[in-house]
């Protein structure tokens, strides 16, 4: 155990109540710092709806770890179901708006799910140990409406003052990192992979209240998917431009982003002429176009839009749509693996890039290159947890990467990672007014 303030006990449970509701999970983690975070607290659950966000509370939850038994799609579909979501088939119509949100009824419920658990999912490697070893691979928050006689503390302090962050730690230097980018390329010259996704993880400690930086995290410009979610011993901050997989109205969306440059004039030109990023692109839209072919009836795949360029925060980055009409009966873990992990974030085959991956990766993805989102009765909305850190008892983690072809050059993409990284290195840096 280390001092007061960060410390953790941890212990093995197989049951945990919230509200009253005795519920199913694997494993329990008692915080002295990190806790759910208060319902109605700002930022919110990507998705959930505005007019829910200060009137429900959390009911039910799942945690699942990769070294647990089970199959994580399966064990989500099954958790969901049992508290009245729409999760078996997705095609079906959506439930009536007024029975979704009578007092006491369920709203719907936050969703994450590692990188590691989609790669479970589909029976691929599923690299090296997280870094953050407190947060679940696999999280499942239901929230319901609050009956009348119900309240609500939109925003208790319950923390500690006082937020300090200490040095960063790589967990691999410069050289390793370009060292990795050559090895990938070597495997796309001898024909193993045509694409791979190379990340690396670093590291800070900290002292005090995590939930403003992450609070910043979720504010970042361009977070589409800007949000906090929080259990014991953990929490995860996410400021995601790019979607996952969203089902609406019958219909099934990704949103892969490659390619990405300063959000300069020259750096919006240099993107769009640039044939390197192009193909990079283009590969991955056509290994969404199968993904969702997987659930998808039969001819309905197609590629809405194609090389947009969008900003997020300080970077320009490339952007394309892809959508088909969902088959009927299709549930909840169907979907899940059919497009996780997610593959603007492991690369092309996927199953052979997620191999690359847990040989040149030298620490696990934890929160990043995952789904986060929301899930009701009127739908479900993913995004992909990149630009996404992750707070332990005693560490801040975050993750950073990009997309290795045989063009790569190493100290380019060392390059790209690091400016992605930086938005979220400033915004987690302690303010002088606090």
């Amino acid at each position: 155990m280390t001092d007061g303030t960060n410390a953790f006990v941890a212990m093995t449970s197989r049951f945990q109540t919230i509200g009253g509701e005795s519920t199913f999970r694997m494993r329990q983690i008692e915080p002295v710092v990190v806790g759910p975070l208060p319902t109605g607290s700002s930022p919110h659950i990507p998705g959930m709806p505005a007019r829910c966000r200060a009137a429900t509370v959390a009911h039910a939850r799942l945690q699942w770890w990769h070294a647990d038994s089970g199959d994580p799609a399966q064990l989500l579909e099954d958790f969901l179901a049992r508290h009245g979501l729409p999760v078996r088939d997705l095609a079906r119509p959506p439930a009536r708006d007024a029975d979704q949100h009578r007092p006491g009824s369920v709203c719907g419920a936050a969703l994450f799910v590692s990188a590691a658990a989609g790669a479970a999912m589909i029976g691929a490697p599923t690299g090296a140990p997280s870094p953050a070893l407190a947060v679940p691979d696999l999280a499942a928050v239901v929230y319901r409406h609050t009956d009348p006689v119900e309240t609500v503390d939109p925003d208790p302090d319950g923390g500690t003052p006082g937020w300090s962050l200490g040095p960063w730690r790589d967990s691999w230097s410069t050289a390793a990192h370009a060292a990795a980018v050559d090895h990938a390329r070597a495997a796309i010259g001898r024909g193993d992979v045509y694409q791979v996704n190379v990340v690396g993880h670093a590291s800070a400690r900290y002292t005090g209240d995590p939930r403003p930086a992450l609070a910043r995290i979720a504010r970042l410009p361009g977070a589409r998917y800007g949000g906090v979610l929080a259990g014991p011993g953990w929490a995860i901050g996410c400021a995601s431009p790019e979607t996952l997989v969203a089902v609406a109205g019958g219909r099934v969306t990704t949103r892969p982003i490659k390619g990405t440059r300063p959000a300069t004039p020259d750096g919006r030109r240099d993107l769009l002429a640039s044939p390197k990023e192009r193909a990079e692109h283009v590969m991955i839209v056509d290994l969404a176009r199968n993904d969702l072919a997987r659930i998808a009836r039969t001819g309905s795949v197609r590629v809405d839009d194609l090389y947009a360029i969008r900003r997020w925060s300080g970077l320009w980055q490339a952007e394309s749509t892809v959508s088909a009409q969902i088959a009927a009966g299709c549930g909840l873990a169907d979907l899940l693996r059919a497009v996780c992990p997610g593959g603007s974030v492991t690369g092309a085959p996927k199953l052979a890039a997620l191999a690359q991956i847990a040989a040149l990766e030298p620490v696990g993805r934890g929160a990043a290159m995952g789904g986060f989102g929301w899930l009701d009765a009127a739908g479900l909305d993913l995004g992909l947890t990149i630009r996404t850190v992750a707070v332990d008892a005693e560490r801040v983690h975050l993750w950073a990467g990009g997309g290795i072809t045989w063009d790569s050059d190493p100290a380019a993409e060392v390059a790209e990672a690091a400016a992605k990284a930086a938005p979220l290195r400033a915004a987690l840096a302690p303010r002088p007014d606090r």
